[in-house]
This record gives structure tokens, C-alpha cells and sequence, in this order.
């Protein structure tokens, strides 16, 4: 009787799974977690980091560049309709 008697969370415990902890318990777990994957963080050397601006910056001004020329498209096609 004792083993059909035993609670849910006496099986999971004895199943490998942690009993469940305390707020400031598990607040403590997700820092040291947090902190262990911010010590996997692999920085970008300096040539890196100035070939991903420049990549950024380059696509930056062709989507600018195509934002520019659909407003003066719709500009000249609206004057043209309402006749200005």
C-alpha cells in the first residue's frame, strides 16, 4: 500500500525531476543560467563588426532608396489623377 500511496511529487523527485523551488530559488537558478550563456558569447572581431555595418548601412540606403522612388511614383501618380 505504501508505494500506491506515494504523492506525485514524491514520484517525480524520485524520477529524476527537482522538486518545485522557491521563487527566490528559481530567480537564482536563471541568473547562473543567464550568466553561463553570456560566457558562450563569441564577440565579433573588429573587421567583422565593420563588414556587418557596412553591410547594414549599404542596405539601409537601397530600402531608402526604393521607399524614395515609390513616393515620388504614387506623388506623380496622384497629381496626375486629381490633376494638379
Amino acid at each position: 500500500m505504501t508505494d500506491a500511496s506515494t504523492t506525485a511529487a514524491q514520484r517525480g523527485a524520485s524520477a529524476g525531476t527537482p522538486a518545485r523551488r522557491g521563487l527566490v530559488a528559481r530567480l537564482v537558478l536563471f541568473i547562473r543560467q543567464v550568466i553561463d550563456e553570456l560566457r558562450k558569447v563569441v564577440r565579433p572581431t573588429r573587421q567583422e563588426l565593420l563588414n556587418y555595418t557596412a553591410v547594414v548601412v549599404v542596405f539601409i540606403c537601397l530600402v531608402m532608396g526604393f521607399v524614395v522612388g515609390l513616393d515620388q511614383v504614387f506623388e506623380r501618380l496622384v497629381s496626375f489623377v486629381l490633376g494638379e
